[in-house]
């Protein structure tokens, strides 16, 4: 065998070394308890009925870049805050909400996937993970970095909202979702039924919540908005919200908007799905905005919860 034979079957050998480890690291991670002085990895919850859904009516539609692949929304001073996905084309951008236009714009890292996106006492918080690695075995630095992103810790950025400029990057474990807040920590979700509490200063984990519908564990929890004292969460692949009591993790309502995609044009068949993922809330205004991913629209809606 070669030297140069050697040295590739060398390099493999290390990447799997490598991917086996960071397996292990993300598995422990998400199975590992938080610690003691933390919240209790799933709250105490009473059974209840099968959330109800809620019917809500449609009071405004503004216009989207239907080539926007909306992963984050949030509804700041008159614009909407944008987190958009695809590696190689992720974005954060500051959109005029009468008119759709886009008029500020930051491109993510290319080899990263923009997600969730939240504000922090003045500064945005977005999630961006890799989701899969593009360098060549050969380029041994970045390849590895790509292993450890994928299965391992990710990384997200905090930027000025007035610039959009990147302030400071922060790690955590595992995949990264929707992003919001209450008054004291970030919340996010993974994808998973669980969500994630953390310190927003530190981005250390504080606890983690396990979502239900009655018994039944909700997967796929995607984009995140809290509203009024609760959680709302789009459900991937699904056209509705879940409504969900933080401190219980049950979903109390469903928001069933299965109806606003005939208020749009028919979605070009292409692997990209444009589905709904995108909420944002108003709190001044008490109103709610929602998208999707390449969707030509966004649509301002009245819920009439029970």
């Amino acid at each position: 065998m070669t030297s140069k034979r050697i040295g590739i079957v060398v390099i493999g050998l290390l990447a799997l070394a490598t991917s086996a480890v960071t397996v292990f690291k993300r598995f422990h991670s998400a199975t590992a308890e938080p610690p003691a002085a933390a919240e209790p990895l799933a709250a105490e919850r009473e059974t209840q009925a099968v959330g109800s859904v809620v019917g809500y009516e449609v009071v405004g539609e503004y216009p989207h870049d239907a080539d926007a692949y909306t992963q984050g929304l949030i509804y700041l001073d008159g614009f909407l805050y944008e987190s958009t996905g695809i590696t190689g084309r992720s974005s954060l951008r500051k959109v005029r909400l009468a008119t759709g236009e886009v008029v500020q714009q930051r491109a993510v890292n290319p080899r990263d996937f923009g997600e969730g996106l939240a504000e922090w006492r003045g500064r945005l918080v977005q999630l961006t993970p890799r989701r899969r690695g593009s360098a060549p075995i050969w380029h041994l630095r970045t390849f590895f970095e790509d292993v450890r992103r994928h299965f391992g810790d990710n990384v997200g950025v905090t930027y000025d909202i007035a610039s959009l400029e990147p302030q400071s990057s922060f790690m955590y474990p595992g995949d990264g979702w929707g992003l919001t807040h209450d008054d004291h920590r970030l919340i996010m979700g993974d994808g998973s039924s669980k969500l994630r509490f953390l310190d927003p200063e530190t981005f250390v984990e504080l606890g983690r919540l396990e979502v239900f519908d009655g018994g039944k564990p909700v997967e796929n929890l995607n984009e995140l908005e809290f509203v009024d004292g609760k959680i709302y969460a789009n459900v991937l692949p699904q056209d509705r919200i879940a409504i969900i009591q933080p401190d219980t993790g049950q979903v109390t309502s469903w928001i069933d908007l299965a109806e606003l995609k005939s208020r749009m044009p028919p979605f070009p068949t292409d692997p990209l799905h444009p589905v709904m993922n995108g909420i944002a809330y108003d709190a001044a205004g008490r109103r709610l905005f929602v998208t999707g991913k390449l969707w030509p629209k966004v649509f301002e809606i009245r819920v009439r919860l029970q």
